[in-house]
């Protein structure tokens, strides 16, 4: 897949506090991504100095994370969104690497439609088949900006901490080679239980569908 070249709009160094992680982040902006979206990569760990020092035959590890404001910010437990966000970056903290914050609320559909999405799920639907209702596909997240951000900052090879597989095959088809998929823990709660069984069965997550059975 060829992409255009984006280029580093701006980047600056800012401490963070997440839950129990305290850190230090480089967080770059970009120019020319391919969507238009405000999409921000972070550098932790080793990564996180303006010049770091890290051998060319290092792999650093990178989550590619959709925005999920419920989740991520206001600790949603229908989902399981804020949890891995916060183990994403106490890992690559320690691991060095990138944490890539894409704007694709709602697997693509946006703030709004992804409460109407939870309505049509409390009404019996899963996440998939309620994106779908409301006209949209299943899952309309793309990952070539997330791409175009690797290249500009040099990488085009990676660990990935997902247990998505369409995470790692978006970035093989654009030319970043994933040398390993990392699984993620399975945040798995009474409350998210049907929702992560239907990433599981329906988004072919990699996830042990038999932990779902006593919730």
């Amino acid at each position: 897949m060829d992409l255009p070249a984006a280029s580093i709009r701006a980047e600056l160094t800012i401490p963070m506090q997440v839950a129990d992680v305290a850190t230090t982040a480089r967080v770059f902006t970009f120019d020319g991504l391919v969507d238009g979206r405000e999409h921000l990569a972070i550098g932790l760990g080793s990564y996180a100095a303006p010049v770091h020092d890290v051998p060319s035959s290092t792999a650093p590890l990178v989550r590619l994370h959709s925005e999920c404001l419920t989740g991520d910010v206001l600790g949603s437990e229908r989902c399981d969104c804020g949890p891995q966000l916060h183990e994403a970056i106490d890992r690559i903290t320690d691991a060095g690497g990138y944490l890539l914050y894409l704007r694709q609320e709602g697997r693509g559909i946006g703030l709004y439609e992804k409460l109407d999405a939870y309505t049509l799920q409390d009404s019996g639907l899963d996440t998939y088949q309620a994106n779908v209702a409301l006209g949209h596909d299943a899952d309309e997240r793309d990952y070539s900006a997330a791409a175009q951000m690797l290249r500009t900052l040099g990488i085009d090879r990676l660990r990935l901490l997902t247990n998505n597989p369409d995470k790692a095959a978006q970035l093989t088809a654009a030319g970043i080679a994933v040398a390993e998929r990392v699984p993620t823990a399975v945040h798995l709660s009474p409350a998210n239980a049907a929702y992560l069984a239907a990433k599981a069965r329906r988004g072919a997550h990699v996830l042990d569908v038999a932990l779902f059975r006593e919730h």
